[in-house]
């Protein structure tokens, strides 16, 4: 309710500047010099309540002696690797399995695309996706999505070769 009179204030300040030209010249620099010191005050007080600090009644962060589910506990399987339009881009599908007692809920999959023309091997390129895989503990579920990587437009590798690395996974616990 208080913030009522500064509104008030503020529409008559604009009435008596638009009105009188003598009030215009004395009204500006007197509400410059308070909206200085109003915003000095406003930074003083949040300087003094701890803003830039943390609050001692926040709880601590999360932390845990053990991710919910390791790399090693998630395996992918029948990794199908098609070209797509345009022709730096390919589309993957499979199947994530969770050998973890928790509940996946999405991870990173990176992908490494090499040619290997007579077992000499030359990188192409390196994406990463994000996969959102809801797989209760125990369970599998097909996946699906796009990587891109840098090839020259219409030349696809001869011998292509796929390295792939789960990172990045998030899990609840199973309940």
């Amino acid at each position: 309710m208080i913030w009522i009179f500064p509104a008030v204030a503020g529409l008559l300040i604009v009435y008596f500047a638009m009105r009188s030209s003598r009030f215009r010249r004395f009204a500006e620099p007197v509400l410059s010099i308070l909206v200085a010191l109003g915003l000095v005050l406003a930074f003083v007080v949040w300087m003094r309540e701890g803003g830039a600090e943390s609050n001692d009644n926040d709880p601590p962060p999360f932390t845990q002696n053990r991710p919910v589910i390791l790399p090693e506990e998630i395996a992918l399987e029948g990794l199908q690797f098609t070209r797509n339009r345009p022709d730096t881009s390919y589309r993957v599908t499979g199947t994530v399995l969770n050998r973890s007692a928790a509940n996946l809920t999405n991870f990173n999959l990176t992908v490494t695309l090499e040619d290997c023309p007579n077992d000499t091997c030359k990188t192409v390129g390196e994406d990463t996706a994000l996969i959102l895989a809801r797989v209760p503990a125990g369970r599998e579920q097909a996946f699906e999505t796009f990587f891109t990587f840098p090839n020259r437009f219409g030349t696809e590798p001869s011998a292509p070769k796929w390295t792939t690395q789960i990172s990045n996974i998030r899990g609840v616990a199973a309940q």
